[in-house]
């Protein structure tokens, strides 16, 4: 194969038993979103149900509907909504539907009545990150009209939430606050006679190291998959984690060239002296960040090697000095680190992201090949 990545769904298994005993009051929400963070959607959701997650979560309403259309049948919530959204087909299939605002949650009940089902509601909260959900003077008449919706029967509000912003940022301020203001919003719907199933507010680094977050249930994303949600709290096997995921390429030809030679587009990198270059068919098209130019680590020849000049969309070079290869060898991009090999968290701090967007974006023309227990044959 051109290139592969190899998603290990055991070391997930064995990542979502470590996630749950870091959170062994509350159930476990497994989010698989934007195509389970690049790993695939499905075969991690079945990975992870069959390591005890009672819940599976997803961004968008389609993604919600995939997962249903694969075959699974547990409980399972979206939240990222628009005006216009596929809310009765959501509700037709026993999602979770979230409504962080009063448009949202008419829109639910006009798609209820239309369906003639209850629609199951979970209320978003903005207690300080800024993004979706109700603010804090807007709290009252949501809670109050989802109030009016249950005893209509339109409605049954199934849960309660937030989300912290700066949960891996240890001793943020921001984490005592938002916890303050949830559970303050918490208070102010049972007084209104709201009695959520669930209270969640904990993401992947509050499930690891805020566990007064934790309520009833936790959302854990980029720890499912092995990542550490924080660098500066520790690496993975700090937490018990394992990354599931192996990004290799076949290098597609091997060839000396002279000193003073331009290596790819702009001629950024200019062979020092006498060398061989390895071209691996990976580029930008695949996801491979093109900011990766000249910094980007690889495993190629038992040795790290960087990047040498531009990625282009289908390719990138690297220099092997005098050491050897041959077209069909093996490149290793990113991995758990077992081998010597980069990881993804390795390939961050070279471009100045974070592992979340290095996984996420290896692009639907790298194959996904899996290994491992699967899990069975349906979720």
């Amino acid at each position: 194969m051109r290139a592969r990545a190899v998603v290990d769904l055991t070391t997930l298994r064995d990542n979502v038993r470590a996630l749950r005993e870091a959170a062994p009051t509350a159930e476990l929400m497994a989010v698989v979103k934007s195509d389970g963070y690049g790993h695939g959607a499905v075969p991690c959701a079945r990975a992870a149900r069959a390591a005890g997650a009672g819940w599976l979560g997803t961004a968008t309403p389609e993604e919600a509907l995939a997962l249903r259309a694969a075959g699974d049948q547990g409980r399972l919530m979206c939240w990222l909504w628009t005006p216009g959204g596929p809310w009765r087909q959501a509700i037709e299939a026993d999602i979770d539907v979230s409504a962080g605002g009063a448009w949202a949650l008419r829109e639910a009940v006009v798609a209820a009545r239309a369906c003639g089902r209850t629609a199951r509601v979970q209320l978003k909260a903005d207690t300080g990150l800024g993004r979706n959900g109700c603010p804090p003077a807007d709290w009252p008449d949501l809670i109050a009209e989802a109030r009016a919706a249950e005893a209509e029967g339109a409605i049954r509000v199934t849960g309660l939430w937030s989300h912290f912003a700066c949960a891996d940022e240890p001793g943020h301020p921001s984490i005592a606050a938002q916890l303050t203001v949830f559970r303050e919003m918490l208070d102010q719907a049972e007084r209104a006679g709201l009695r959520p199933e669930v209270r969640h507010l904990a993401n992947s680094p509050a499930t690891l190291t805020v566990p007064e977050s934790h309520f009833d249930l936790v959302r854990t994303g980029i720890a499912l998959y092995g990542i550490s949600p924080s660098p500066q709290l520790g690496v993975p096997a700090d937490f018990g984690l394992r990354p599931a995921m192996t990004l290799k390429a076949s290098l597609a030809a091997v060839k000396r060239v002279p000193g003073g030679h331009g290596v790819s587009y702009g001629h950024r990198y200019v062979t020092p002296g006498e060398t061989t270059l390895a071209l691996v068919p990976l580029g930008y098209g695949d996801g491979i960040p093109r900011h990766a130019s000249g910094t980007g680590p690889v495993l190629v020849a038992g040795k790290w090697r960087t990047i040498a000049g531009t990625v282009a969309m289908d390719q990138f070079v690297v220099d092997l000095g005098g050491d050897s290869a041959e077209p069909g060898d093996e490149a290793v991009l990113f991995g758990p680190g077992d081998h010597g090999e980069p990881t993804a968290e390795d390939w961050a701090r070279a471009v100045g992201s974070i592992a979340y967007e290095i996984v996420t974006r290896i692009s639907a023309r790298v194959p996904r090949v899996y290994v491992g227990n699967l899990g069975g044959t349906g979720i």
